[in-house]
């Protein structure tokens, strides 16, 4: 298991470690597997991605990325899903230790559907992201790329493993800043006609706004002290 900086150091190139949940629910494609698969292997200020596709099932997600941490060794831990309905790309702020999969009439890919379970019985209420969730938005935004904040990351799998990963990192004291970006649906999901009326985004685009947000992160490690304005609460 990884215990300290020194672990991370004199090992070369600095690794990222990207994750973006596989298909799940109504959603044939997910735009986090895409836009993981799109950047895996880019180096950013000689930094090198290196992307997993995680499975869709409470907890066995949580061990999933654990191991991942534990094979890659990365200083920076971005984590993917998507928010279909939202026009943006969100940054978390916070996870809740709370699991409420049934109030969207949703199960995981192993059809286990949890409502008011905690994902760490013993954990605190919840985490906030360790990303410069400030600086991210902003760069995006400067970009040309839609991006806002979010407090709300919902409480089906992409809250639960936000919480599960910043406990781990918490409870181990590993020197990793850890954090969370929603993404919206892909046209050709938003196409279905269940959603039709949805906004969507590029696999593209989505792409270059997660890229910046991860160089935004290399070169911000505290955040930026300015306000990021919204015209939604999200």
């Amino acid at each position: 298991m990884l215990s300290g900086v020194a672990n991370y150091r004199g090992k070369g190139m600095a690794k990222i470690l990207l994750t973006g949940f596989e298909a799940y629910g109504h959603t044939p494609h997910n735009p986090a597997e895409s836009v993981a698969r799109t950047l895996d292997g880019n180096l950013i200020s000689r930094s090198e991605i290196v992307a997993r596709i995680v499975p869709n099932n409470f907890f066995e997600c949580i061990e999933f990325v654990r191991d991942s941490i534990a094979e890659i060794e990365p200083e920076i831990v971005v984590m993917m899903g998507e928010y279909g309905g939202r026009a943006t790309i969100t940054v978390e702020r916070i996870a809740q230790n709370l699991n409420d999969s049934t109030r969207y009439g949703l199960a995981d890919n192993a059809r286990c559907a949890l409502q008011g379970q905690m994902t760490v019985p013993d954990g605190p209420a919840a985490y906030y992201s360790t990303l410069p969730i400030r600086a991210m938005v902003k760069a995006m935004r400067e970009s040309g790329i839609p991006s806002d904040i979010s407090d709300t990351p919902g409480t089906f799998c992409c809250n639960h493993l936000m919480y599960g990963i910043l406990h781990h990192i918490h409870s181990n004291g590993l020197p990793i800043r850890a954090g969370w970006i929603h993404l919206p649906h892909l046209p050709r999901v938003a196409a279905l006609p269940e959603n039709l009326g949805a906004p969507s985004m590029s696999v593209e685009t989505s792409a270059a706004g997660v890229e910046i947000g991860i160089r935004a992160v290399i070169e911000n490690f505290q955040d930026i002290d300015e306000p990021i304005l919204s015209r939604l609460q999200i």
